[in-house]
């Protein structure tokens, strides 16, 4: 048996970049991620490339947002290709986005202390 599951929460750290494929009517969005680990002491965060496909990357291009708080399931891939001047492999770990959730954006959530303190 063999598991490959990965699930995130963190703020998007640029808009969405949209692909759309004529022939085959498909659209594809990339997004990064970035991720703060509970254990880490450091305040830089770990950043993840995403991979969204269909429904979920329409949904992605409308609502979500450079700074947006998004979690995500999916899983784990490598993308690999040809250096085009050395000729060596190379590989790139992307997350397959199967199910994204909209968890709001740093101006949402500055609204909501602005109009109720308490709440935080």
């Amino acid at each position: 048996m063999s598991i490959n599951i990965v699930t995130l929460v963190g703020r998007v750290g640029g808009d969405p970049d949209m692909k759309y494929f004529e022939d085959s009517g498909s659209v594809k969005c990339k997004l990064t991620l970035a991720v703060r680990r509970r254990s880490r002491s450091s305040d830089e965060p770990d950043w993840f490339n995403l991979e969204l496909w269909g429904n979920t990357a329409e949904i992605a291009g409308r609502f979500v947002r450079k700074g947006s708080l998004i979690g995500v399931k999916g899983s784990l891939k490598f993308d690999t290709w040809n250096d085009r001047t050395t000729g060596a492999l190379r590989s790139s770990p992307v997350i397959r986005v199967d199910q994204l959730d909209l968890l709001g954006s740093k101006r949402d959530e500055a609204e909501m202390m602005d109009n109720n303190p308490d709440n935080f």
